[in-house]
């Protein structure tokens, strides 16, 4: 089962993020690669792994979750939120492994680590 998964809580309403756009990027040097773009499904996960395969290699990964624009839908938050992309940028140090990358989150913070 060699392959990153993510999935989102929304620590503000108690539920899964529902419909927040994620994408996944491979970056090498100063190089952006897009791997993939995916909505979130209403358990707040992907239908399918974000990575996998020959697209699942060593090296540094960045996530941007989109999250600005899910708030504003479904709460009061200003029309300038003070969170509106969270990024992380991991490592995968061994592509063998299964990587699970969750993310808690609320209009006023976030946290992550390496699930599984």
């Amino acid at each position: 089962m060699t392959k990153l998964t993510t999935h989102v809580l929304d620590v503000y309403s108690g539920k899964p993020g529902n419909g927040i756009l994620v994408e996944l990027f491979y970056i090498n040097d100063s190089e952006r690669k897009k791997i993939t773009s995916v909505k979130l499904n209403k358990d707040g996960r992907a239908d399918s792994p974000l990575a996998e395969g020959e697209n699942f290699a060593k090296g540094k990964y960045e996530l941007v979750f989109y999250i600005g624009d899910y708030f504003k839908n479904i709460s009061s938050v200003s029309d300038i939120p003070f969170l509106d992309d969270v990024i992380i940028r991991f490592g995968i140090s061994d592509p063998l492994q299964h990587y699970h990358v969750p993310l808690l989150v609320s209009p006023w913070s976030y946290s992550t680590y390496r699930g599984s």
